[in-house]
């Protein structure tokens, strides 16, 4: 083996470490959320808090960055593809129709009201949008998808989905504390719930302890918000290329073509898989755990480029932004019901 090929096994090496690494921090969060409390953070939030320590400790694992930024990037867009199998949009269209109306004001609102507030307190701007995203649409999977067309740092889309997963997980709690003291008709609340919680095991957690019925309509209400990504993305590409008409910036927009893997599932998964295609439930749930995992190695990635000195200085307004926005939806969520 000549020098050459010596360099280049050395690199193919360091890039397997770097992507092994990520999913050996994925691992330890998949544990770390086994622990009584850190059970309803979740998997995902538990590997990003893991990931931010080992930075704070032990620095950037420079060594093997090609690896750890392929799974930032690379995996990433792999888990947002797989995601579109958990839309079905047979369901959406033919008895969501009513809810995505709702759904549509719910994201606006969100998303318009944050960066409203976030200009008030003159919070981080990429962050707060993040926030506005995630809280309006679908969480950690709307930021993942935003990010990349609004040019988002790594360590903001971390902190962005590290602060959704953490404040949903509150959220979600006090829902079931609620419950019990709201009118709401079980029905109704699973409604609420799927408006405006952030993400899927969000609405799950808030709205099975309703029942059966109020589960499915929960994510049936949730199912349109992640139906909505995909206009939602086309119209901040849209906004992207307006805003850096005429300079250079402008060339560097890219289409996101994760997107249109993402829609390809859905459709796949909607009208093929499980009607003209047999597809076994266990094997549909292998692949939601999959997904699960590839999004929580790369989510490691963007983890370990934060910083706890930028987080104090950045984070903080957008924080308090994005929760009296959550607050404003989830009132304004109970009186659309």
């Amino acid at each position: 083996m000549d020098i050459e090929e010596r360099a280049l096994s050395n690199q193919t090496g360091k890039w397997i470490a770097g992507i092994a690494f990520t999913f050996f921090i994925a691992l330890l969060g998949y544990v770390l959320a086994m622990v009584p409390g850190f059970d309803h953070v979740g998997q995902l939030a538990c590997a990003i808090i893991i990931a931010v320590v080992y930075r704070q400790f032990f620095g950037y694992p420079e060594a093997i960055r090609k690896g750890i930024t392929f799974s930032s990037k690379k995996l990433l867009r792999l888990a947002i593809i797989l995601y579109g199998l958990k839309l079905n949009i047979d369901v959406v269209l033919h008895d969501g129709l009513g809810l995505l109306a709702r759904d549509a004001l719910v994201i606006a609102f969100a998303i318009l009201f944050t960066i409203w507030l976030a200009k008030i307190m003159k919070a981080d701007k990429m962050i707060s949008l993040l926030l506005g995203v995630g809280t309006g649409v679908c969480g950690a999977a709307a930021i993942a998808a935003v990010a990349p067309i609004v040019k988002s740092k790594d360590e903001d889309t971390a902190i962005g989905v590290g602060i959704i997963a953490l404040m949903g997980t509150i959220f979600s709690i006090i829902y079931t504390l609620l419950r019990p003291l709201l009118p709401l008709e079980a029905l109704d609340y699973g409604i609420w719930s799927g408006i405006s919680l952030h993400e899927l095991a969000h609405v799950a957690i808030a709205a099975e302890p309703a029942g059966k019925d109020a589960l499915a309509i929960a994510l049936l209400a949730k199912l349109g918000r992640v139906f909505l990504l995909v206009p939602l993305c086309f119209i901040f590409i849209y906004l992207m290329k307006r805003k850096n008409k005429g300079s250079e910036q402008n060339a560097r927009i890219e289409f996101p073509w994760f997107l249109l893997g993402f829609i390809l599932l859905s459709i796949l998964g909607s009208y093929v898989f499980g009607h003209s295609i047999p597809v076994a439930d266990s094997v549909m749930q292998g692949i939601y755990t999959v997904t699960t995992w590839l999004l929580t190695a790369a989510m490691v990635g963007l983890g370990l480029n934060v910083s706890l000195k930028d987080l104090r200085s950045k984070a903080l307004k957008p924080l308090i932004a994005m929760t009296i926005t959550s607050i404003c939806l989830s009132i304004l969520a109970y009186f659309i019901v």
